[in-house]
Order: C-alpha cells, then sequence, then structure tokens
C-alpha cells in the first residue's frame, strides 16, 4: 500500500466539506496516533524542567523558575504558531531557514507533513512545536537567581526566532543544509542540546555573576525532592522525545524508546560511579539525577541509529565525561549554575560525535526507508561531517545568543538583571505579589 502523496494543488489536504480527508491515512492512523500520544508525553518535560530547576534552585528563587516553565510553553505556542513553524519546516526554504509561506498557520492542515507522510502537517507541527518549546525552557536556565522574568521571555521569543528555528531547519528540512550533508541527528542533538547549552552558557556570561558567592547555599538545591520529580517527568517525557523522532509507528521507533531507556540507566550508573569515588563511597541523588539527564541527552541524536549496547555505552561515556566536568565553571569562569553547558553542551556534543561512530545501517533500516551509517560501518567520514555540525552549531547558537541578549538588555523596560537588593532578597519576594514555593 502507498503511503499518503502530497499534493500541491491541495496544500491544506482538501475542504473537509467536499472531501473526506481522513481517507488518505487510511490504513496508516497508527502513525499518527502513535505520534500524538508521543507529542502527550513530550509536553511533561516542560514542566519536569520547572520543577528540576526549581528544586536547584535556593528557596527564595525557586518559584520564579517553576512559572516560567508555564510561561515559555505559552510563549513558544504562540512564536511557533505565528512563524516558528514556517521558519523551521516550510517546504520552499533555503539551506539556511524557511520563508513565510506557512506564517499564522497557513496552508498547514491536514496533508501529509514534510516530515514524514503518513504524519499530517498539524500533528508534525505539534510535535515539533513542543520540540522547541523545550529547548527554549532549557536555555532560560542560564538566567539562573538573576534574569528578570519578562525580559527572558522576550529573550525566548526571539531565540525561538533566530537561533531554534534556523538550525532546525539546518538539520531536519529536506533543504536544510546539514541534512543534505548529512549529518545524523535522530532527534535533537544539535538543534535542542548542543543549540541550548551554547546559548544558556551564552545567557549566564552576559548576565555575569551572581552576587554573594561566599553564601553556604550558594550551590545548594533547596529540595532533592523537586530535583527527584522533575528529573522523572523528564526520564517519561525523553519517551516521545526520542520515541517519536522517527515519525512513524515501526520498530525503528520501538528500538529508539529501548535505547532511550538504555542510555539513561546506564548513565545514572556512570555518574554514581564517579560520586562514589570522588566523595568516598557516598552518594547523591542530584548527581544521580544529573546522569540520567546526560544519558538521555547524549543518546538524543544517537537513539534510531545505534544498537542497544552501543546506546549503553554512549550513556555511560557521556555521564562520565559530564560528572568530571563538575568544576567547569570556576575553569571558564562564567556563572552557570544549573549546568545547562555541562548537560546539554557538552553532553549534546558527546552524543553527536559519538553517533558519527557507532552509527549503522541495520539499525536505520528498521523503519524501512533510511540508510544510515557512521564509522562502524566503514564509513568514517561521518565523524568529520558530525563535528562540521558541532562546530556550526555550537558557534552560531553562542554568537547569535550573545548578540541577542546585549541587544535587548539596551531596549528600554528590558534590562535583563535584576538588582543586588532583589537578588540578596531572591526572586520570588520581587516578582510574585502573594505566593512562595512550597515545602
Amino acid at each position: 500500500m502507498d503511503p499518503p502523496a502530497f499534493d500541491e494543488s491541495m496544500p491544506t489536504g482538501g475542504n473537509p466539506l467536499e472531501v473526506d480527508v481522513n481517507a488518505q491515512y487510511s490504513g496508516f492512523e497508527y502513525h499518527y496516533i502513535y505520534l500524538i500520544f508521543c507529542a502527550f508525553i513530550v509536553w511533561l518535560i516542560i514542566p519536569g524542567l520547572g520543577f528540576l530547576y526549581g528544586g536547584l534552585s535556593r528557596r527564595k528563587s525557586a518559584l520564579a523558575m517553576l512559572f516560567q516553565s508555564l510561561l515559555v510553553a505559552a510563549v513558544i505556542t504562540f512564536q511557533w504558531m505565528f512563524w516558528g513553524y514556517s521558519l523551521a519546516y516550510s517546504r520552499t526554504a533555503g539551506p539556511f531557514i524557511g520563508n513565510l509561506a506557512h506564517f499564522g498557520m497557513i496552508k498547514v492542515g491536514f496533508a501529509p507533513s514534510i516530515g514524514s507522510p503518513y504524519i499530517p502537517d498539524l500533528v508534525f507541527c505539534l510535535y515539533q512545536l513542543l520540540f522547541c518549546a523545550c529547548t527554549v525552557m532549557i536555555v532560560v536556565g542560564g538566567s539562573f537567581e538573576r534574569g528578570r522574568i519578562i525580559p527572558s521571555l522576550v529573550f525566548g521569543f526571539s531565540w525561538a526566532t533566530v537561533v531554534y528555528c534556523p538550525i532546525a531547519c539546518w538539520t531536519w528540512n529536506p533543504n536544510g543544509w546539514l541534512y543534505n550533508l548529512p549529518s545524523l541527528d535522530f532527534a535533537g542533538g544539535g538543534p535542542v542540546h548542543i543549540s541550548s547549552g551554547w546559548s544558556a552558557l551564552a545567557y549566564a556570561f552576559v548576565l555575569g555573576k551572581r552576587r554573594h558567592q561566599g553564601e553556604k547555599s550558594y550551590s545548594k538545591p533547596h529540595n532533592v525532592s523537586l530535583v527527584f520529580l522533575g528529573t522523572m517527568f523528564i526520564w517519561f517525557g525523553w519517551f516521545g522525545f526520542n520515541g517519536g523522532s522517527a515519525l512513524n509507528g515501526t520498530l525503528r521507533s520501538m528500538l529508539a524508546v529501548f535505547n532511550t531507556n538504555t542510555a539513561a540507566s546506564c548513565g545514572v550508573l556512570g555518574w554514581v560511579l564517579v560520586d562514589y569515588i570522588k566523595h568516598k563511597r557516598r552518594f547523591s541523588i542530584v548527581g544521580a539525577c544529573e546522569g540520567a539527564i546526560a544519558g538521555l541527552v547524549g543518546i538524543t541524536p544517537a537513539a534510531g541509529y545505534v544498537s542497544v549496547w552501543f546506546a549503553a555505552l554512549i550513556g555511560v561515556l557521556t555521564a562520565i565525561v559530564c560528572a568530571l566536568l563538575q568544576d567547569i565553571n570556576k575553569w571558564i569562569r562564567i556563572d552557570e549554575g544549573l549546568d545547562v553547558f555541562k548537560l546539554h553542551g557538552i553532553g549534546g556534543m558527546m552524543g553527536s560525535f559519538l553517533t558519527g561512530i557507532f552509527a549503522t545501517s541495520s539499525i536505520s533500516s528498521l523503519d524501512g526507508a533510511t540508510l544510515a551509517s557512521g564509522g562502524i560501518d566503514g564509513n568514517g567520514i561521518q565523524v568529520a561531517k558530525q563535528l562540521a555540525e558541532i562546530t556550526a552549531i555550537s558557534a552560531y547558537s553562542f554568537a547569535v545568543s550573545c548578540a541577542l541578549l546585549y541587544i535587548l538588555g539596551y531596549i528600554p523596560g528590558l534590562h535583563l538583571r535584576v538588582s543586588n537588593e532583589v537578588e540578596s532578597m531572591g526572586m520570588d519576594l520581587d516578582q510574585f505579589f502573594d505566593e512562595q514555593i512550597g515545602d
């Protein structure tokens, strides 16, 4: 049975008053039903990041992180419908960015999507919207305990437009230059993790260091329970994040889910091992949670390209490397207190690099269509292509984020940082009129 085909004469999939727009997907419904379920659980990553960041914050500034997770979801939904989807996924995009062919959701309906003929445009648009929202929430971590909320949301809208959308176009739009290189990025090692890690570092760099660094509580999470809860939300959401990225309900998607759990579990083991040795046979729940996230980040670009044992290796290696870089903020002298750069930036670069080594066509072909090989298949040049992706995305996201932040800082009313007094008493007392974080 042939898959649905895009008809340029009916870019929205047809008028439902005249034709049965469901008929074209007859026999293939399970693909988009599976993907919409994946979208539902990906949404949980957004509040999960809010819980994680809130728990890692000191109590006096924790509510600001929870609040921003909700506001980021709202702001990016508007941005994506306004022009984000068009800039990333228009069919007539150039190699670097899309156009406004779908501005305001024009012609985004029930026709087969640019990502997969089995997935209607509307479902694909929602799924990719949640990727963008998750990424912006990761970036917001760079404002940790000293970034004002309204400028942070303006930055998130702008960042999604000039950083995320172009990089998504490069990587996943069939016209994108990285797509045609090709670099291998199954679920967002570049557009999601490398870009957010470097951009959060830029945010922390532009804001400057937090005050009162001598305080005993300066680097202590205020609520480990919230950290644990947020991590579990993120882990669960990642099954949809990676599992749906094949954009079909084939065995490749199922293997990606298995690889996701494998890498996260091995990431926990790798980080706990480092902590156990470093801290003289003592454990850390926060460390175990960071290990899980490191494993999830590392497997993201590789989930649909590697076998299960290589997924385990990627998870444990990424976690060990990130754990050994515990003092990186001191080395580079940037106060990026939520470890976004370490976990997402460095973890994403590790995952992308290892994808180039361990990708094999025997795994990618499980969807019946994709042939992608790496060094293990004798395609050593793929490692160089992965390095090109890493370099381009790292440089672009850091430089453009810095420029954007400096520009916003000069706009009246959008100064990025709270006053010394507000930072000392905590952002929550200043930003919220009658609420505080629960115990």
